[in-house]
């Protein structure tokens, strides 16, 4: 089941989100539209997916994920199919809409579901580093590879191959390897849960620890190239290092999961992005020069991947799987929403106060994270201590 959820996580990352970049300039030749309305509809994808996370979650707490992720895989690729065919923006927008239910029901956020639910802590966190260290390089795959397809048939008959390749892929291997529900918890036992968790701060902190660098990740992502550049580099120079992000984020991965052993997950997490801070304050101070930025990428690269093993880890550990989809999906709503609007504020940031403002909010957003995990380790502790003082005589 990890190879299959491995394999379609690659492809679901790459046909799903990340290929659109690759049809921004074409489809803007052929819809006569602006590349910042071409760029809203994946903005609008990402938001969809974030208000449906909730309702995912409760499916499959509920079902499991074998008929969500493979009614997912199928949707996916008959939006991806539809996209070949639009003629106008607004239809564009109403096929990423559809796009972002179906990520929902088929990345991440569904197939580290299935894996808390069918592994116990040891297994799991292997199996989460692999799933996630092979769709890593998702955009190293597919980004050539779609502009390979763009090249040869044009950017319509490239989304009808993609369509087809997701599609053959992601549907047999949801059906046949992904898991259903064994026994779910009765509703009233993961209502319990859910509604426990969300009047306590250690579940707040989460959030916060969690929309703050995946707002800060999601800046970086989007406009590191563009200050790279601003900053006196060549073009390509800035690309290649950017391009760092991906590699070191599958090093963070592995550094993470290795230290599980010796240290709670919070803290290693909150250590990391602590570093990242760092990074981003770096740059404006020694950025001009190639080993100041690749300083600072590399730096900022190491926790660019961690928060996506660490959230399950800490959730499970903390609340136990019975209602983890319900409780993921609940955090993913404002993490996701963070990511998709972060960089649009911070582009705004720019053009008024410059780039060394923006990198200055980065810095501020992962101490914040970090902080928010050390209060959450905190917590954690003091709650271990509570249980493990002995009952009062009566």
């Amino acid at each position: 089941m990890v190879g299959a959820l491995a394999i379609t996580q690659t492809a679901g990352y790459g046909v799903l989100y990340y290929a659109f970049s690759v049809f921004i300039p074409p489809m803007a030749r052929d819809l006569r539209a602006g590349v910042a309305q071409l760029t809203g509809a994946i903005t609008l994808s990402v938001l969809v997916s974030a208000l449906v996370a909730p309702a995912v979650g409760r499916l499959l707490d509920r079902h499991g994920g074998r008929a969500l992720m493979t009614a997912g895989s199928l949707l996916g690729g008959l939006a991806v199919l539809a996209w070949s065919q639009v003629r106008t923006v607004a239809q564009l927008y109403l096929v990423c809409a559809v796009l972002g239910i179906a990520s929902a029901m088929v990345l991440y956020e569904a197939a580290f579901a299935v894996i808390v639910a069918t592994f116990d802590a040891p297994r799991r966190a292997r199996a989460l580093l692999a799933v996630t260290v092979v769709a890593g390089f998702a955009s190293t795959v597919f980004l050539p590879l779609t502009g390979l397809l763009v090249d040869r048939y044009g950017w319509r008959h490239a989304l009808a191959v993609l369509a087809a390749g997701y599609t053959l892929t992601a549907v047999p291997l949801h059906a046949l390897a992904v898991r259903g529900r064994g026994s779910p918890s009765p509703p009233a036992e993961r209502r319990e849960i859910v509604g426990s968790a969300l009047r306590e701060r250690p579940f707040w902190l989460l959030v916060a620890a969690f929309l703050a660098q995946t707002g800060a990740v999601a800046v970086m992502g989007v406009l590191l190239v563009t200050y790279l550049i601003a900053l006196g580099h060549p073009p390509v120079f800035a690309a290649g290092v950017a391009g760092l992000l991906g590699v070191l984020s599958v090093t963070g991965r592995l550094v993470t999961t290795g230290l599980q052993g010796r240290w709670p997950v919070a803290l290693i997490t909150a250590a990391m992005f602590a570093v990242q801070g760092v990074a981003a304050l770096l740059l404006p101070l020694a950025g001009d020069s190639r080993a100041g930025a690749v300083a600072g990428v590399v730096l900022f690269g190491l926790g660019f991947g961690v928060a996506t093993i660490a959230r399950p880890a800490l959730l499970a550990d903390r609340y136990g799987t019975a209602a983890y989809a319900t409780l993921n999906g609940t955090l993913a709503l404002p993490v996701t929403m963070a990511k998709a609007v972060a960089p649009l504020l911070s582009a705004a940031v720019a053009q008024v106060a410059g780039y060394p403002a923006v990198m200055a909010s980065v810095a501020a957003a992962c101490v914040l994270g970090a902080l928010s995990l050390v209060a959450y380790d905190r917590y954690g502790r003091a709650r271990e201590q509570g249980d493990a003082l002995p009952a009062e005589p009566t």
